[in-house]
């Protein structure tokens, strides 16, 4: 039987996403969202043509043919081909690239009629992964799993230098270039001013793209510092001072031990003081 799309070149199958951009066009990076969460194509819940295209890609066999393993990785290429290039995140400067792996040349699979590719539950169509395949009309049903390696290139900030654990970043610390941003499931930080003045929450090397887990913010008080409390009510605030019960950083929700013995949970704000609603 012959097919549109082999298992796919060694360097992958090349998708585009709309929107695609150069790598040193820093103002798409700056006036991106705060934080860019990895972009799924999640195929359990593709909707629409796209979803009605996956549903009916399917391999089929004359009754006496046998499909070969050659057979069955080329139509797991296409489908992870069609399931990337119809849920790609309109607007997101990223090329997506799709390599599926091989099946085990010693497995015998028993004769199909029809063969179809699906995601299992709880994957997703991105970095490491893995598709399945299962005989849906056939005397003997089977399923197997084949790798799949999905990859999104696109900018992002990447160190120019060493950054020690603890220490602020400034705006020198990185610059613009191109990077997997599937090849770690901590998403990118797109815009410069939300990673200017944070720390670094471990020791990060050159060359390394700034991911969410790679930073903190700045610690404004240490655990057991006095700091103040503002309760805030209908119409009203108190301001009184408390012990910090754990070390506290913009954003983070802490308890204090009142002067009075009486323990608050807050929220710090960028002053030091936690905001108790």
């Amino acid at each position: 039987m012959a097919l549109q799309s082999g298992p796919g070149h060694a360097g992958g199958r090349a998708l585009c996403a709309a929107g695609r951009h150069a790598p040193n066009e820093e103002f798409h990076l700056t006036s991106s969202p705060r934080i860019l969460a990895a972009p799924v194509p999640a195929a359990p819940r593709l909707r629409g043509l796209a979803g009605a295209v996956l549903a009916g890609v399917g391999l089929w066999f004359g009754g006496a043919q046998a499909q070969t393993n050659a057979d069955l990785e080329a139509l797991s290429q296409r489908w992870a081909d069609a399931a990337l290039q119809g849920d790609a995140p309109a607007g997101m400067p990223l090329r997506l690239q799709v390599q599926v792996g091989k099946l085990d040349a010693r497995l015998q699979l028993a004769a199909c009629a029809k063969v179809e590719p699906y995601l299992p539950p709880g994957t997703r169509l991105w970095g490491r992964t893995r598709i399945g395949l299962r005989c849906v009309q056939g005397g003997k049903p089977w399923n197997v799993y084949l790798p799949v390696t999905v990859q999104a290139f696109g900018p992002a900030w990447v160190l120019n230098n060493n950054v020690r654990m603890g220490d602020a970043l400034s705006a020198g610390d990185a610059s613009v270039a191109e990077v997997d941003w599937a090849e770690n499931d901590s998403p990118v930080v797109a815009s410069q001013p939300d990673w200017v003045g944070q720390e670094a929450a471990r020791h990060l090397q050159a060359g390394q793209a700034l991911r969410q887990n790679m930073l903190r913010a700045p610690q404004l008080f240490a655990l057991g510092a006095q700091v103040k409390v503002a309760v805030t009510g209908g119409g009203f605030t108190i301001i009184s001072s408390g012990r910090a019960m754990a070390a506290g950083a913009e954003g983070a929700n802490i308890r204090v031990r009142m002067d009075n013995g009486r323990l608050v949970s807050g929220v710090v704000n960028a002053q030091g003081v936690v905001e108790v609603k």
